[in-house]
């Protein structure tokens, strides 16, 4: 097994006191699987994903336990974290389009990472110049600035940084927005080449675009104000999703060949509650059409049928 995350809570310190934007979190993600992590904007989806590599101020640990092949990731310490990150655990950052030094050049930057983990560049080199033909970027980008590429062949050439170290989990923040259709496709393919080439060994796609996550993903788990809701394989959840929070967000999808005149689109009604002082129970209670009053209490996060988890009060009534 890949990852293993128990009981997971990380809150955001302000002035007016926590923001609660991670709650008891449990899942797994098992070796050469492709999680894809949804949910609208807001729901805590790039807080989990950054607490499992690099958990900084004002983000604040508060309980939990991440393992990686079966050994404990020190996520509350900084320090403690170095010897995991790029080898164990490495990411494609949000905006990865900004991530690279712009006063270095690639090349440069590249062996300054390397040798900051104590690798040697020049042992890296064939393979580093090998997964540049894999993402289509000439050896050429060694010797040049992050300015002088395009937005999508900046995005390639971090895709090779975060994986040159073979880690066992890659994090994708979002990794497809800000690039124009073509290029997304071609990004979200090169994810499934490194998995498949083994360049990493297994996957979390953070994303609030399904339609990217229903080509690539093995899984998608959806997350809703920090809470997650519904985990199962991705033909499930598309077609057979359990939760009501997961059923309202496929159906306001557009479909192709369905016309507005002959099905208008339907958004959910209501807004997300502030993290700052959540609502008790199922978060996702006040916008539920099915709400009742057992919801006033935390549904736990269960297996309702095999490899499909679910947050939800009235699925468990309904399979009791």
């Amino acid at each position: 097994m890949s990852l293993q995350v128990e009981h997971l809570t990380v809150y955001y310190q302000t002035l007016r006191g926590d923001v609660q934007a991670l709650e008891d979190a449990t899942f797994t993600i098992e070796d050469g699987e492709i999680m894809g992590l949804a949910g609208e904007s807001g729901c805590g989806k790039t807080t989990l994903g950054h607490s499992l590599i690099r958990l900084v101020p004002p983000m604040r640990y508060v309980r939990g336990k991440v393992k990686i092949d079966s050994e404990e990731l020190p996520i509350w310490g900084m320090e403690e974290m170095n010897p995991f990150r790029f080898k164990k655990i490495s990411i494609i950052p949000q905006y990865a389009m900004n991530a690279m030094n712009p006063t270095r050049k690639i090349g440069k930057m590249t062996e300054e990472l390397l040798e900051s983990r104590k690798v040697s560049f020049s042992d890296t080199l064939p393979e580093l110049k090998r997964r540049l033909d894999m993402v289509e970027l000439t050896h050429d980008v060694m010797n040049m600035y992050p300015i002088e590429l395009s937005g999508g062949m900046k995005q390639r050439m971090v895709m090779v940084l975060s994986t040159l170290m073979d880690p066992t989990l890659l994090i994708a923040d979002e990794i497809t927005s800000a690039l124009d259709v073509s290029t997304q496709k071609a990004v979200a393919e090169m994810l499934v080449e490194f998995r498949n080439r083994e360049c990493c060994n297994s996957v979390m796609l953070i994303t609030h675009d399904l339609s990217i996550l229903y080509q690539i993903a093995d899984t998608i788990m959806v997350m809703y104000a920090g809470q997650l809701s519904e985990k199962a394989a991705t033909h499930t959840m598309i077609h057979s999703p359990r939760h009501p929070y997961t059923k309202l967000l496929i159906s306001s999808l557009p479909k192709v060949g369905v016309k507005y005149a002959e099905k208008r689109l339907k958004g959910i009604p209501g807004s997300p509650p502030l993290l700052l002082d959540p609502p008790i129970g199922c978060r996702f209670r006040e916008r539920c059409p099915v709400a009742f009053d057992k919801c006033l209490d935390v549904p736990p996060f269960l297996e309702i049928e095999k490899d499909h988890l679910v947050a939800c009060w009235k699925e468990f009534e309904r399979d009791a």
